[in-house]
């Protein structure tokens, strides 16, 4: 496939950016509702219950799905929550978490989102996030693609700066916490892709992530690098300047995207160290 227009990723992330709308309301209706959670590993208690996944999850990626279906029915689509790959070999690959956060969702702390990530061979080239709150202080969706600007809600979007502020916040996993020297104060929100987007959007001057799955952080990418936003990858061996998802291999099977599994962070240019 020849390499995608301007037009066609503003199209893509439209697509995106409805997606995760769709999917946050559909969250947000259920949010507070007493809903079947279930745990993914195969033994949960011996790993303390970690893991949840909710039937709200399960029915949020079906309806995602069957839009993508209609929408762009030879494009791949990676989710989380289902292994149906109807466009497998495709150059566009569209990544799904229904809700990240999912052990807040359940347990009725407001602070979950749901993730679009669209890439093209492995580069993310569209993003969408809708979060259950944001810099408006209210939900609403941030969105991007490869070329364009930062959006919220459709509207082209810009952090205001305040100089006035002299320690910002940085969004970081529990291995970072107690660490001495840091430029700032550690949050932690139980989304990933909520840290992205507030990375995106001057929420949060930084963020890292212990290694995730495709899904988390997919869509949350494509807003940080449109947001001029550094993304470095842990390769094993520190930290390197991140150019996109490669497929893994995982349990004996042949690479694929799905099986992608990393560290990332994210903040301004030339201030990660």
């Amino acid at each position: 496939m020849t390499k995608p227009t301007e037009d066609d990723l503003a199209r893509i992330e439209a697509a995106a950016a409805d997606l995760a709308r769709l999917a946050g309301a559909e969250a947000q209706a259920a949010f507070g509702r007493v809903v079947r959670v279930a745990y993914k590993d195969e033994d949960p208690v011996a790993a303390g219950f970690k893991d949840p996944v909710s039937e709200v999850d399960q029915d949020v990626e079906r309806l995602v799905r069957a839009r993508l279906a209609e929408d762009f029915p030879e494009h791949d689509v990676i989710g989380e929550e289902m292994d149906e790959r109807p466009g497998r070999g495709h150059d566009f690959v569209w990544a799904i978490d229904p809700i990240d956060g999912t052990t807040n969702f359940v347990n009725a702390f407001p602070m979950f989102s749901s993730t679009i990530g669209v890439l093209h061979r492995g580069e993310p080239v569209a993003g969408a996030v809708w979060c259950s709150t944001s810099h408006a202080l209210r939900p609403g969706v941030y969105s991007a693609h490869r070329g364009g600007r930062l959006r919220f809600d459709g509207e082209p979007y810009a952090p205001p700066k305040n100089p006035g502020v002299k320690r910002r916040l940085i969004g970081a996993p529990d291995a970072l916490f107690g660490r001495e020297g840091l430029p700032g104060d550690l949050r932690k929100t139980g989304s990933a892709a909520i840290e992205c987007a507030f990375v995106a959007a001057g929420l949060l001057s930084a963020a890292r992530f212990q290694p995730l799955n495709l899904w988390d952080v997919a869509g949350g990418v494509c807003l940080a690098q449109a947001a001029g936003i550094e993304v470095r990858a842990d390769t094993g061996q520190g930290m390197a300047p991140f150019e996109r998802f490669e497929p893994m291999a995982r349990g004996g099977a042949a690479p694929d995207l799905r099986f992608w599994r990393g560290g990332l962070i994210l903040g301004p240019p030339g201030g990660l160290a």
